[in-house]
């Protein structure tokens, strides 16, 4: 059976083009997308000030596309972790982390990745398909809490980068007028380090950048992450360097601090000599555990002795907080479960 084209997750220049072939007046498209980004609904019978052959037709070859998560879990600290199915019956997870007057929304770019990190869940996976733009804004449009959201980080699983023009088309649709209306400068999305990707999300978009980093050597960032052989991190760091984050614009470092990996004194001199010059800020991660790798989280007295290194030499650096730890948090863990459930079933 021929599966129906969701409208959610189009822009208004592909409803344009979707109202003209289904011979709509040119209004239609602005009527359309005004109910998609705009309206307490979730059918395209509910756009009621569309004539009810405009409905008719949108229905015959559309669905309004919005998907409520399968699953949801609250930690002790309030952070919920939703998990959604796709349109191909894959599972993606989102999170929403509630922090003094701010909810952030952690969403997933892709089912699984293909990039093979060793400290990352969604990594041992492996790589099983690129989400919509719909899907990703879905993770947003369709928790309990979507009209608090303050801020939108891409963290979740995947790679952003590897899917980077789904996810240029997302934020579209989440700062556009005609779209959710939010600030750019609410949205961060994360980064292995795809230098060309880099290139295109700076010129083209004007949300944050957050580029995962984890250590500033050669050889033990290329264990941890092996895109380090195709993107080294000096080429990442030269690119960074091109633009200017001295206004409201930012760029910061992610840092998983490894027990006697990546958290002595030769790594925090490493890290001000690679970032000099370059105003940014570097936020620390304990790691916990995931199962199948040798990595162990550092001792607290050794994370803040690293904390207070870095910022003595002038890199502003914080700690941040661990959420959710009950509530299978970390990446990947929630929906390798749900996976392994369904393949038993």
């Amino acid at each position: 059976m021929e599966t129906k084209t969701p409208l959610f997750g189009k822009t208004l220049e592909e409803l344009k083009a979707v109202t003209a072939e289904l011979g709509l007046p040119k209004f239609a498209a602005k009527q359309v997308v005004d109910w998609l980004y705009k309206k307490e609904i979730s059918s395209i019978d509910e756009m009621s000030n569309l004539s009810k052959k405009a409905r008719e037709l949108l229905n015959s070859n559309y669905v309004f596309g919005l998907s409520e998560p399968s699953t949801v879990k609250t930690s002790t600290d309030g952070t919920k972790k939703y998990l959604f199915t796709t349109q191909n019956d894959q599972f993606i997870e989102t999170a929403m982390i509630p922090f003094k007057d701010r909810k952030t929304v952690c969403v997933s770019s892709q089912v699984g990745c293909k990039m093979g990190c060793l400290f990352c869940m969604t990594g041992k996976q492996g790589f099983q398909s690129q989400l919509t733009a719909g899907e990703i804004v879905n993770q947003i449009r369709n928790i309990p809490e979507w009209h608090d959201v303050t801020n939108i980080v891409y963290m979740g699983m995947g790679e952003p980068l590897d899917n980077l023009d789904v996810v240029l088309k997302s934020i579209e649709i989440l700062t556009s007028e005609w779209g959710f209306a939010m600030s750019p400068r609410r949205i961060t999305v994360s980064t292995i380090g795809i230098t060309p990707g880099i290139t295109r999300f700076m010129n083209e978009c004007q949300a944050h950048l957050a580029i995962s980093l984890h250590t500033p050597f050669h050889e033990e960032r290329q264990q941890l992450m092996p895109v380090q052989i195709a993107y080294p991190l000096d080429q990442v760091i030269d690119e960074v360097r091109k633009y200017d984050f001295s206004g409201q614009r930012r760029v910061s470092f992610e840092y998983i601090v490894f027990g006697d990996l990546n958290d002595t004194p030769r790594h925090a001199q490493e890290l001000v000599r690679l970032l000099s010059g370059i105003n940014c800020r570097v936020n620390l991660i304990r790691f916990h555990p995931i199962p199948g790798t040798p990595l162990k989280a550092t001792d607290e007295t050794t994370l803040q002795e690293f904390k207070d290194m870095l910022n003595n030499k002038g890199v502003l650096t914080t700690i941040r907080a661990s959420r959710g730890l009950d509530i299978y948090a970390a990446c990947g863990l929630l929906s390798t479960k749900a996976r392994v459930n369904k393949a038993s079933e």
